[in-house]
């Protein structure tokens, strides 16, 4: 009788049978490092292909403490991500010398000035960052985990580390503060476009 492959099982599945057998770990490389990429290329592009072996290296060694009851594999390794990244600012925090353009700029710790940088919509990115950077970091963070990484809410609700409903919740009053932020801006870009007053 030939193995069959097991192609078909969930990330939790291969992180719990990777425990036995190392090779069960291979799929979870595979399906996840271009979203785990993404992700890290936009908080800290210069050095995101480094993060991400370390994110790996992280994540196997420690795959024996992912709970599925506590959320998905997805989410579980996200929040390695996370914890990774946090780790790379502080190690640019303490490496910023009071002489150097990091420690001047006052970004060591946070590159999100970088991201409008990035963003498509040129007209509206002042306006977005500056909104974004008004919101307190964690409904930031949820905000940018449902928009860029796709997770749902519950799975980033685990990556930072708080329940479901609290995540939802600051995920409303985030949105609900952008709306508004948002909402003044284009009001007044189409009032200029009309030629009316405000």
């Amino acid at each position: 009788m030939i193995r069959e492959e097991h192609t078909d099982d969930t990330d939790g599945e291969l992180l719990r049978r990777s425990q036995r057998d190392p090779t069960a770990f291979e799929p979870l490389v595979a399906r996840h490092s271009a979203a785990l990429h993404g992700y890290l290329v936009r908080r800290a592009p210069g050095a995101a292909d480094d993060l991400l072996s370390e994110l790996w290296l992280r994540a196997y060694a420690s795959r024996h403490g992912f709970d599925a009851a506590r959320g998905t594999a997805r989410a579980w390794l996200f929040g390695v991500a996370r914890n990774v990244l946090a780790a790379h600012w502080r190690r640019l925090e303490t490496e910023a010398s009071p002489g150097s353009a990091r420690f001047a700029e006052g970004i060591a710790g946070d590159p999100w000035h970088a991201v409008d940088q990035r963003l498509d919509a040129a007209a509206v990115a002042p306006v977005l960052r500056h909104a974004l950077t008004k919101l307190p970091a964690v409904e930031r963070e949820l905000m940018l985990l449902i928009a860029w990484e796709q997770l749902t809410p519950t799975e980033a609700a685990s990556v930072i580390g708080v329940p479901p409903g609290t995540a939802r919740s600051r995920l409303h009053r985030a949105r609900t503060r952008l709306r508004e932020r948002l909402g003044a801006f284009v009001s007044s870009a189409q009032m200029s476009k009309t030629g009316e007053s405000a």
